[in-house]
């Protein structure tokens, strides 16, 4: 029997007590230290989870605890540098998504971790929840045919805000933070991209970046994908953090929609089921899709880190999305289409 992976969190603000709870539903790892610069959220958190060893300097830290890897939680601008750290010292990173605030910069720390054969992985949670992966089946049995378009819509009004400030002075923001994850989505379900059509909107006018974006794609398959992501949509149907998803063949289609229900149509009718989260008594009920969905990824994280499978969310995927991002910034900047090179 294989021993439990020590490790270390960085970083104990709003998510990392819903990290803390994914990883203690899984067997075979366990929290032994926490680093935050304000030392005194870090021993709050350190004792509701009953955790010994808390920190204030992250290189200390590292140096001291027998660790098999770090939990980075921080803000993003601490990616690098942490990351890099860990992996000059051998360790395997698990990183909160974005991987950085940029391409270039997250690409150095997938050289960094290539050359100190680390593994940097990402917590990417969203295509992990229950309805989307069921979603990802269902469109692969379905008699879809030839697909030639899908369409993502992540469009609510919540307050996002209040349980996050920081994220109103963020330069740029909706595609940063939750176009990462529908944006991985995107290509989890349909492939590589090979150009894109952005625009970008602020509507909400006490916050510096973007609140709502929309994205028009085309895939290397040949098929179109429309994505589109909203904090200021009061829409019929709303409720955060649904994401639905419709892909279109010749010959069928596959819907996700309201209440995570997933529709086959093909010429005999539809067939619909029912896939919600689980539920964890420690989640957040506002964010309960979310918070389910990080056991998931963080199990399948794990396994990579025992090496008992295959991590699907690895630092050079992430890079990839990355990529994405910054090719809608620059298509809305610009108000052109942008043509994506092709890195793999």
């Amino acid at each position: 029997m294989k021993r439990n992976l020590r490790f270390a969190m960085a970083g104990t603000g709003f998510w990392s007590r819903f990290q803390l709870h994914g990883w203690r539903e899984l067997p075979g790892c366990e929290c032994v230290a926490l680093y935050n610069r304000t030392r005194g959220k870090a021993e709050a958190l350190a004792r509701d989870f009953g955790i010994a060893a808390v920190y204030d300097n992250y290189g200390e830290m590292l140096a001291k605890e027998q660790l098999d890897f770090v939990d980075i939680v921080t803000g993003v601008e601490q990616h690098a540098p942490m990351a890099r750290l860990a992996a000059h010292r051998g360790l395997p990173v698990v990183c909160q998504k974005p991987l950085s605030t940029d391409p270039a910069t997250a690409a150095t720390m997938v050289a960094a971790a290539r050359r100190q054969g680390t593994p940097l992985l990402v917590n990417e949670n969203w295509r992990w929840q229950p309805q989307i992966r069921a979603f990802a089946a269902a469109m692969k049995k379905a008699p879809l045919g030839r697909i030639w378009r899908a369409h993502l819509n992540y469009s609510n009004s919540f307050p996002v805000f209040e349980n996050q400030p920081f994220l109103r002075e963020l330069d740029h923001f909706i595609l940063t933070d939750i176009g990462t994850h529908i944006l991985d989505v995107m290509r989890f379900l349909f492939g590589e991209a090979a150009s894109v059509c952005a625009t970008t909107h602020r509507v909400n006018r006490d916050i510096k970046g973007e609140d709502a974006a929309s994205a028009l794609f085309r895939m290397r398959n040949g098929m179109t994908v429309y994505a589109n992501m909203s904090y200021a949509s009061r829409v019929r149907g709303e409720r955060f953090s649904e994401t639905y998803i419709t892909v279109e063949g010749e010959d069928a289609s596959v819907s996700l929609d309201f209440d995570f229900n997933v529709h086959v149509v093909t010429r005999r009718g539809t067939v619909t089921t029912r896939h919600p989260p689980p539920y964890y008594p420690w989640a957040d009920a506002r964010y309960a899709v979310v918070h389910a969905s990080i056991v998931s990824a963080q199990r399948n994280l794990l396994a990579g880190l025992r090496g008992e499978g295959a991590a699907e969310t690895t630092g050079e995927d992430n890079l990839e999305t990355l990529r994405l991002v910054a090719a809608c910034y620059e298509s809305a900047r610009r108000n052109r289409t942008i043509t994506l090179p092709k890195t793999n």
